[in-house]
């Protein structure tokens, strides 16, 4: 099959699996996030809690990339990476994000807007030992976002510190740990018939959420 543009101009899906009123939406978006995950995990959608982060270059230049959601509470969104990758030093400049969930099974998605912080050293060491071990030293064996020679030259560095460790607990790398995306924006989109699509959207004013309605 060839992709043309006509070909894609007539893919289309006609959204009919829910609604979304305002009057169901709790009006804590913490809460309601929770409550959609719940869904996404009883539909059995694969792996709900991938989400694209987006982040700002030092050009201005958008770059985003899809990564883990690995807790959420009232504080905010906790992703974990490596400190030294494209996106840490691009937090490091520019500490603001955005996050997408899609759940196309459930037709919906929340998009997230906020600050980014890093989690402290023990919350991030807390998370790093309930990860596997050999997660743990590819945490420790990959230069994140660096170039590298070949496959083989991180094949062999995984092998060489799995060898040394064997026996041995990992140590969580210094350039590794959390952050938390401190939310000021959270969106609700459920897909609607004919692109008339529900979008509940909720603002940080004065530390209370605000609840509209936005246009599709």
């Amino acid at each position: 099959m060839q992709v043309t543009n006509e070909f894609l101009q007539n893919l289309r899906q006609d959204y009919k699996s829910a609604t979304l009123d305002e009057s169901e939406v709790d009006n804590n978006p913490i809460i309601q996030f929770k409550k959609w995950f719940d869904h996404a995990i009883e539909a059995q959608v694969y792996e709900p809690n991938v989400m694209t982060l987006a982040t700002v270059d030092k050009a201005g230049r958008p770059d985003a990339r899809i990564v883990l959601l690995k807790g959420v509470d009232d504080d905010g969104f906790r992703f974990f990476t490596n400190y030294l990758s494209a996106k840490g030093k691009e937090l490091k400049r520019n500490p603001y994000a955005a996050l997408v969930f899609f759940w196309p099974d459930l037709e919906r998605q929340v998009r997230i807007e906020g600050t980014v912080t890093k989690l402290d050293k023990e919350t991030s060491e807390e998370y790093f030992f309930t990860r596997p071990k050999a997660s743990q030293i590819g945490a420790v064996a990959s230069p994140q976002s660096q170039i590298i020679p070949n496959r083989a030259f991180l094949e062999e560095k995984f092998e060489e510190l799995n060898s040394k460790s064997e026996g041995k607990d990992i140590a969580k790398p210094a350039h590794w740990g959390g952050y938390i995306v401190k939310p000021t924006r959270i969106e609700f989109w459920q897909g609607r018939r004919s692109r008339l699509h529900d979008r509940i959207n909720f603002e940080l004013v004065k530390g209370s959420w605000v609840k509209t309605r936005l246009a599709p």
